[in-house]
Order: C-alpha cells, then structure tokens, then sequence
C-alpha cells in the first residue's frame, strides 16, 4: 500500500514552494512538516539523512533531497 508523500519544508525555503506545488499541480495528496515549528521533526529528519536541509521529500519509502521533479515522478510510480 502506498503512503501518503511527506515534505519537510521550512518557512523560508523557496524551493520547498516548489516541490509542494509539483505535487499540487499532479494532484497529489501529501502530508507538509514545518521544521521551524516541530523541532522533534526536525531532529527525527536529521537522524535519517545526516544533515539539515530542506525540502526533503519522503515517497514510499524513498527520500528525495531538493527539488528534482524526476525522482519524485519515478517513487510515485514505485
């Protein structure tokens, strides 16, 4: 079963703007998490990629740093 798509994004990261609205544009459903205001998310993101940046975009089960429309078309596919 496929989960829903996360973001993790930041108030002042355009680039996040740029993954969330790719995802609108295909319509598809996903779940936004703000680092500046959850900092235990934001740790929890750290701890899985070894760094701090954003967007970082998690697809079944996949994590996409930046913004790379490929990659994030290839996960939706898997």
């Amino acid at each position: 079963m496929k989960q829903m798509p996360i973001v993790y994004t930041s108030n002042f990261c355009s680039v996040c703007g740029m993954v969330k609205g790719f995802l609108d544009t295909l319509e598809i459903p996903y779940q936004e998490v703000n680092i500046d205001l959850n900092p235990i998310r934001m740790f929890q993101l750290i701890a899985k990629t070894k760094r701090l940046s954003v967007p970082q975009t998690v697809i079944n089960g996949k994590l996409i740093s930046g913004f790379n429309p490929e990659k994030i078309m290839q996960a939706l596919r898997e």
